[in-house]
């Protein structure tokens, strides 16, 4: 069974239509890329996903659970819907670090909050707060930040900073993560690093959608692509057969104007 499955997805901002029956599945341990032009679709269908937009019409399920269905008459509470965005880690472009937290504090701070809707919370506080951090730790060792723990946002590179949002996403051991655009506000010689940790977590068996521009990349880490144009899945399939054999006009253009930059 797919453990992500988007069925005919809409959005509309206004009278501007930007996601038109968008339909696609990931199996789990896939990597999935999306890519196209600016303003084709990209990261509102990531935000729609992830409860930052609301579909207009359409269905999302993770892992058999529904985390939003335009036919349903349920309305979720905001508890519930939190509890649903808890199974998805999203890695933004900007980092979003928050610069009052150093390093640690920016992993642990929604582990933490989470804990507290635990039964033995305040039995067990210190305890579940160790543990958490030790986590925080391990996943900070993997991104090669373990030297930073203590430092704040504004003392680490953009590559840095980064790395602590994936371990940030990571943290609450989402089912699959989410990057959009990941390397986009960096300097060519710091978007390298970032596409190693990627590249890792792809070995690991992370469940991956990558919105990206970064072809080669694409095709070397992902299962499958996806290339998106004005609101609709243009092509669709394996990810050596898309950027090596495309097959609609559409996709040719676009390849052709990457390559070109």
């Amino acid at each position: 069974m797919a453990i992500l499955e988007v069925k005919n997805i809409n959005k509309s901002f206004g009278k501007t239509e930007v996601l038109k029956g968008v339909s696609f599945s990931l199996e789990e341990g896939q990597v999935l890329s999306i890519i196209g032009s600016s303003g084709s679709g990209k990261t509102t269908l990531l935000r729609c996903i992830n409860f930052l937009e609301t579909a207009d019409s359409g269905k999302i399920t993770v892992d058999g659970d529904v985390l939003f269905d335009s036919d349903s008459t349920e309305k979720l509470s905001s508890k519930q819907k939190r509890d649903k965005q808890l199974s998805i880690g999203l890695v933004f472009q900007q980092f979003n670090l928050f610069p009052q937290y150093d390093v640690l504090g920016n992993v642990t701070l929604a582990p933490k909050l989470r804990a507290k809707e635990r039964p033995d919370f305040k039995k067990n506080k210190a305890q579940i707060y160790a543990e958490i951090e030790e986590k925080a730790i391990k996943l900070l060792k993997q991104m090669g930040l373990e030297e930073k723990i203590h430092n704040y946002p504004c003392q680490l590179s953009g590559g840095q900073q980064q790395r602590v949002s994936i371990a940030r996403a990571m943290a609450l051991e989402p089912k699959i993560l989410f990057f959009d655009e990941p390397t986009s506000a960096l300097d060519p010689e710091l978007t390298g690093e970032i596409l190693k940790v990627i590249r890792e977590l792809a070995e690991t068996n992370m469940t991956m959608v990558i919105v990206t521009h970064e072809m080669n990349f694409a095709k070397e880490v992902s299962d499958y692509i996806v290339f998106m144009d004005q609101g609709v899945i243009a092509e669709e399939g394996k990810a050596e057969d898309i950027i090596l054999n495309p097959q609609t006009e559409r996709l040719k253009a676009f390849l052709n104007k990457v390559n070109d930059k």
